[in-house]
């Protein structure tokens, strides 16, 4: 038997699935800051919050009067013969439905537009300050934890606002009228009817128990499965798998976590049934015992027909409402806590960030021209409570901080318009050192300028507009050759496309593909050979333009062919630029202005290639090994 109440009902999704929440977030407690500013959030919407609440006190009243009017029916029209008042009162009741469905529609729409405001605005918020965070947080940062509170939590902030609001305001104004309603017209039989309130509250605060526990374990099942997916459908994880996996291994690892969450979906779902079922039979045990007794005081003539009907009808609203109640603080505190989940990330101050007082690099840059100078730079990579928060990192208690210094008292200067080639071995901090001169990270000490400036003096828009990179690694979105380059630069031409294409030496390729600029490259451009990404990548620089060019390892891992294209590519590049030049290959660097030899975070050597030859030490060792090695 269906018993509604407040809109929801004892089988319906609203009320079962604050059973399902994790009971342990009724231990958390959440501060007045913190309470301040999950209200602030919903201060664009007070106004429609407001309307929102009135809509769901006409519902309840409206729903409340509905039982007053059958009993007027029956004991005022159809015991009296009145057929006029009963078509009157008839017409009444059906006009509140009517009333009560389009308050139901309001409803709705009110609670959908804050809803759905609401997480459009978390969900900006946290977009826009996760992507100001500095390299180092997202190094450390699972990716599905991030997505996690763009989505999971999110979701559950909103629900404060709307479904818990609305649960809270709805069964609390249905629990009052229906019992006021009661009282009146009968209270040995409303008093009765509450006894039977422990037998709907204790029950389901065990079933609530139980289903959070199997709820945690399945959410846990679906973090397995979802992992193992992510590692097994992306293009490089899919190549893997193909090259060394076995299928079947493969399928049995999914199939196995899969049939658990089968498991608990089958005990899940019959638990919330025995539940269910439990909940109607005490309800229709409650209403047998109100028509019993109040059959006995109508045949006593101490009850009229009509408030016996009304009373029946009242009951079956108040036991779904009062068991939603019983658990409404769990539902309150996980929607809170996802606040505060939300709040965690927004509050975590990024290490790099820009003085309100920034000027702009440019303006430097145009005076003074774009030479790039370390000074006394020492650099240790930030610990995990400096640029992270442990709830993203899975591993964040295992994981061993740096404890050393990468770089130490590093002092080298790039001239405007130069060539300087950074070597050394694996590990000598080459590649931290283009990380500061990006900015991706600040020095611990000492000072990275360019055209004289400290780069933390100046603004990311200018710096960005001033310095471009290009890895060993070139990274590309699945999208278009054309949206691709256009992402640096997203107001530029088909002619623009053409001309940075050909000065990459790929112009002839992309001409030849299927589509040409609007051809798909795939996930992380996995449809072009390693070569190929390198001359797109190098595109992008040059539509882009900047007057500093840092180049990591940008021609390692190719072959002899496509590292000559590459070459020839970057040779058009680096043309008129000032330009760092992180090579393993010593012979790509022959060329250099300067040469700065790294070793152990420390400046071993400097000089031109042939000064650096003659002098002997790491940098003539190195090249003989890799001459060696060639030959």
């Amino acid at each position: 038997m269906s018993m509604h109440g407040g809109g929801g009902s004892l089988g319906g999704g609203r009320t079962l699935r604050s059973f399902t929440q994790d009971g342990s977030v009724t231990r958390q407690r959440l501060g007045r800051p913190t309470l301040r500013r999950i209200v602030s959030f919903a201060r664009p919407y007070r106004g429609r919050l407001t309307v929102f609440v009135l809509i769901l006190a006409l519902e309840a009243a409206a729903g409340a009067a509905t039982p007053l009017l059958f009993q007027r029916i029956i004991d005022d029209g159809i015991t009296a013969g009145d057929t006029r008042l009963v078509v009157l009162l008839a017409g009444a009741a059906a006009v509140l439905a009517v009333l009560a469905a389009g308050l139901s529609v309001a409803d709705r729409l009110v609670s959908s537009q804050v809803g759905e405001g609401l997480i459009l605005d978390l969900r900006v918020a946290v977009f826009d300050h996760v992507q100001r965070m500095p390299l180092a947080f997202f190094s450390r940062a699972r990716t599905g934890a991030l997505v996690q509170r763009l989505n999971g939590d999110v979701l559950g902030a909103q629900r404060a606002f709307t479904t818990t609001l609305q649960t809270v305001v709805s069964n609390t104004l249905t629990i009052a009228f229906t019992l006021a309603a009661m009282f009146t017209m009968s209270w040995q039989l409303t008093l009765g009817a509450l006894v039977l309130v422990p037998l709907f509250v204790f029950p389901a605060r065990w079933f609530g128990r139980r289903l959070a526990g199997l709820t945690r374990r399945g959410m846990e099942v679906d973090a397995d499965l979802g992992q193992v997916m992510n590692e097994r459908f992306n293009v490089s994880g899919a190549h893997l798998v193909k090259i060394f996996g076995d299928p079947d291994a493969e399928s049995e690892r999914f199939a196995g976590p899969a049939r658990e969450r089968r498991d608990l979906g089958v005990r899940t779902a019959l638990l919330g049934t025995w539940f269910r079922v439990g909940l109607s039979t005490i309800a229709a045990l409650a209403v047998a015992g109100v028509y019993g007794f109040g059959g006995l005081q109508v045949i006593a003539d101490e009850l009229t027909v009509g408030t016996l009907v009304a009373l029946a009808t009242y009951l079956t609203r108040l036991y779904g409402p009062l068991t939603a109640m019983a658990n409404v603080q769990v539902d309150v505190m996980t929607a809170l806590v996802s606040f505060e989940r939300v709040l965690e990330v927004l509050d975590l101050e990024p290490s790099v960030a820009e003085r309100p007082d920034a000027v702009d690099l440019r303006a430097a840059v145009a005076a003074r021209g774009a030479s790039v100078s370390l000074t006394g730079v020492t650099f240790r990579y930030p610990r995990a409570d400096e640029v992270s928060l442990a709830s993203l990192e899975s591993v964040a208690g295992q994981r061993k901080d740096p404890t050393t210094d990468t770089l130490r008292d590093v002092s080298f200067e790039v001239p405007a318009g130069s060539m300087v080639a950074l070597v050394g071995p694996s590990g000598a901090g080459k590649t931290t050192v283009s990380q500061l001169v990006s900015r991706m990270y600040d020095p611990t000490a000492g000072t990275v300028r360019i055209a004289g400036t400290d780069l933390r003096d100046v603004t990311f828009a200018s710096l960005r507009d001033t310095i471009g990179v290009v890895s060993q690694d070139a990274h590309l979105f699945h999208d278009t050759v054309a949206e691709n380059l256009r992402f640096v630069r997203p107001e530029a031409t088909d002619a623009d496309l053409e001309r940075v294409l050909r000065q990459a030496r790929i112009w002839s390729l992309v001409d030849r593909l299927p589509e040409g600029l609007e051809t798909v490259v795939g996930d992380r451009g996995y449809r072009l050979s390693g070569g190929e990404r390198q001359r797109l990548a190098i595109a992008r620089l040059l539509l882009r333009a900047p007057d500093v060019v840092v180049l990591d390892e940008a021609t390692a891992h190719l072959d002899s062919e496509s590292e000559a294209a590459v070459q020839a590519a970057l040779d058009q590049a680096l043309a008129g630029r000032t330009s760092l030049v992180i090579a393993h290959r010593l012979s790509t660097v022959r060329a250099a202005d300067r040469i700065v030899v790294l070793d152990d975070g420390r400046v071993a050597q400097s000089g031109t290639h042939a000064e650096l030859l003659a002098a002997g030490g790491l940098y003539a060792d190195l090249y003989r090994t890799q001459f060696a090695e060639a030959g």
